[in-house]
């Protein structure tokens, strides 16, 4: 099989439709991941075992298991008990929670980086919790555990085509249908890695870039 221009002509089109689909699962799974993995982090700092202990299961337990099983448990699993839920809304939330799991050792390895001594100087200075959190702790923590973040993101992106085993119709989906109704496989599987790479090229030299720019 050689390589046919028009052929990869006609497959564009498919392939921009799924990378719309693609880039918003990534963006809203990226977001959720952020929040919960925040959330986490937090949670498991708590003093009280009650709270931390089950934190801390539930975080290796995901960790720990494929997110292509979790996809298939969220999907066609979770029917049987009453939950409906779109393919879309269901690719979301697994790579948003699959994903949380690994961003929350990133902020807790943020927080345990500060130095004590700027909590000590908050406590001191009488300022509230959400004044330290928002405008001491945070602001901080967020510089160091950036580069992480953008790596943890990117390899969000480049997983997304796991969401084609539960229907979701992004950007592999979409070569694999144009390949299926064509019986052409080299142009659109070639075009979609290309895609994945440069995308994934530009989003890792502007995390670059950003981290600089934070650095001065």
């Amino acid at each position: 099989m050689t390589w046919d221009w028009a052929v990869a002509q006609q497959a564009f089109p498919y392939l921009v439709k799924g990378l719309w689909i693609t880039v918003l699962a990534t963006v809203a799974g990226s977001v959720l991941a952020m929040v919960l993995g925040a959330m986490v982090a937090v949670l498991r700092r708590s003093p009280h075992p009650a709270v931390a202990l089950p934190i801390k299961f539930t975080v290796e337990f995901i960790r720990g298991t494929p997110l292509l099983v979790q996809l298939f448990f969220l999907y066609y699993v979770l029917p049987h008990y009453g939950i409906m839920l779109s393919a879309w809304v269901v690719g979301v939330l697994a790579l948003g929670i699959h994903y949380s799991t690994y961003l929350s050792e990133v902020y807790r390895s943020g927080l345990d980086g500060l130095p004590a001594g700027q909590w000590e100087a908050c406590t001191a200075l009488g300022l509230s919790t959400r004044v330290t959190w928002f405008k001491v702790v945070l602001p901080q923590v967020v510089r160091s555990v950036l580069p992480a973040m953008g790596n943890y993101t990117i390899g969000m992106f480049k997983e997304t085509p796991l969401l084609s085993a539960i229907t979701v119709a992004e950007m592999m989906t979409e070569a694999k249908l144009f390949a299926d109704e064509h019986y052409r496989y080299l142009e659109p599987f070639t075009m979609v890695g290309i895609i994945f790479l440069v995308l994934s090229l530009t989003a890792a030299l502007a995390l670059r870039r950003l981290e600089n720019r934070l650095a001065l």
